[in-house]
């Protein structure tokens, strides 16, 4: 059974982790942490601080938010447990204060845990190969309202793929478009992010050409997907040494740990 400390457990996604865990028999979450009142939540073990419920050998799953995700790698990298880190909007200093204590732990670090979105990343590789360098890459991405970062994570993370394919800078990232800009530079990748309604996420990346033009689209309808994610990389840095992996990592691994 694989202990699972749970940061950020009253939101959408710890909840959607706590399901997911309990319908596989293989997971034990030990302690939920959330700075809600803990008489507002369900039965267990509840903190506001990760530290106090956190031993060696645990493993935190957190979907909160950057400063969650500080404090949870600052108590993971002092305790010997390892980390699942899944919020979004973190800085620059965020990544690097986990990069630095992936030194010492295991840190599984993905924008998101669904393993189509990791299938739509190696499509698109394959694409922009295949394609001319000349057409052109738009990437929209829907949520529902209560989102808190724009763009998503998962767009960024495919802006970023584009971007090294093609060797553009980061400057030539277009968020939306307003007025009369003239004609589309050739050397420009838009990414338009769309808020409303409960759409779980919705990524589409378009490659137009003259004539033609090629979609690659995932579409999330529950935040199970994410969930049993999260979980598979949870079982991968169970066995993992010190350092820093992603889905990649997890989805290449002899045996593969995603179920």
């Amino acid at each position: 059974m694989i202990r699972i400390v749970l940061v950020g457990a009253a939101g959408r996604m710890g909840r959607a982790v706590e399901a997911a865990a309990a319908a596989s028999g293989e997971f034990e979450i030990a302690a939920r942490v959330d700075v809600r009142p803990e008489h507002s939540q369900p039965h267990g073990v509840w903190s506001t601080e990760v530290s106090p419920v956190l031993a060696r050998g645990d493993v935190v799953v957190e979907f909160s938010d950057p400063k969650g995700a500080r404090e949870a790698a600052a108590a993971c990298a002092a305790r010997g447990a390892a980390l699942v880190s899944g919020s979004t909007g973190l800085s620059s200093d965020d990544e690097a204060a986990l990069r630095t204590a992936s030194q010492t732990i295991a840190i599984f670090r993905a924008s998101n845990f669904s393993l189509g979105v990791a299938a739509l990343r190696e499509a698109l590789r394959v694409a922009l190969a295949a394609v001319p360098a000349t057409w052109d890459v738009e990437i929209v991405e829907r949520h529902h309202r209560l989102k808190k970062d724009s763009p998503s994570g998962t767009a960024l993370a495919l802006a970023d793929d584009i971007r090294k394919a093609r060797s553009l800078p980061g400057s030539a990232l277009r968020h939306g478009r307003q007025g009369a800009a003239g004609p589309r530079p050739a050397a420009e990748l838009g990414v338009h992010a769309v808020r409303g309604g409960s759409w779980v996420g919705d990524h589409q990346v378009l490659l137009a050409g003259e004539g033609e033009w090629l979609e690659l689209r995932h579409v999330a309808q529950d935040r199970a997907a994410f969930a049993h994610g999260a979980l598979a990389a949870a079982r991968f840095v169970t066995t993992a040494g010190p350092g820093w992996y992603t889905m990649e990592d997890m989805l290449r691994a002899p045996g593969r740990a995603a179920r």
